[in-house]
């Protein structure tokens, strides 16, 4: 079934800002819990990221595709799966809706509806790591969506929960989500300084997977499947 671009726009709205809800809420949960252990923290963050993350794509993927991430929306567009046009509202939303659930995090838990955050995620340490999330998230996506695409929900809810644990950066591997989290100065927080070259990371890292399985799989369909999904 097709959707109309108001119905997937409004998916994807309402998906980024579950997922940034996610992403931010159970961190100040996981952190308000843990008694300063840090590595509890974060665990509390994972698993509800990873779980989030199935459930959102099994919801919304049927509509929108649940991209929920700019670099997976660029990357569709590059291999025909979206239109340039339609692109860019995808990213605009997903934008949109990724600072709203940030501060939806804030209000449920009792903070200041937003504060930009003044945690350092800087060095070419955790730069590398953005280019290498990113790629292994695009990595997961092309292999799975185009030949088994049953799978993606909870393949790239696995890798996404793995990749907190192996990555310096804890894996945001989405710009959208990337953004949100400078506006909050809580756990999951990035200071804005840290941003651009996340983003920079990211895109290159999704641009990279999408021509390397351009030559891994070169008789993919011409078009991506409809649920391409992401984090």
């Amino acid at each position: 079934m097709k959707f109309n671009l108001r119905a997937r726009l409004t998916a994807e709205f309402i998906g980024s800002a579950f997922l940034v809800a996610a992403v931010i809420g159970s961190g100040i949960m996981g952190e308000r819990l843990a008694g300063g252990n840090v590595a509890i923290a974060l665990l509390a963050n994972t698993i509800a990221t990873g779980a989030a993350l199935v459930a959102l794509i099994l919801t919304f993927g049927p509509i929108s595709g649940a991209h929920l991430n700019p670099a997976v929306t660029v990357a569709d567009a590059i291999e025909h799966g979206i239109t340039w046009p339609d692109a860019l509202a995808y990213i605009a939303v997903q934008c949109a809706g990724g600072a709203a659930g940030a501060i939806i995090a804030h209000l449920m838990f009792g903070l200041r509806w937003y504060s930009m955050s003044t945690h350092p995620r800087h060095g070419w340490s955790l730069v590398l790591s953005e280019f290498v999330a990113t790629f292994g998230l695009l990595s997961v996506i092309w292999g799975c969506s185009r030949l088994r695409s049953g799978a993606v929900p909870f393949a790239v809810a696995s890798y996404i929960t793995a990749a907190y644990w192996f990555t310096a950066s804890t894996s945001f591997a989405n710009p959208a989500v990337t953004i949100a989290r400078c506006l909050s100065d809580t756990f999951a927080g990035i200071q804005p300084a840290d941003v651009p070259l996340f983003i920079v990371a990211q895109l290159a890292g999704a641009l990279a997977a999408t021509f390397l399985f351009r030559w891994l799989i070169p008789n993919l369909p011409t078009h991506a499947a409809e649920v391409l999904v992401s984090h």
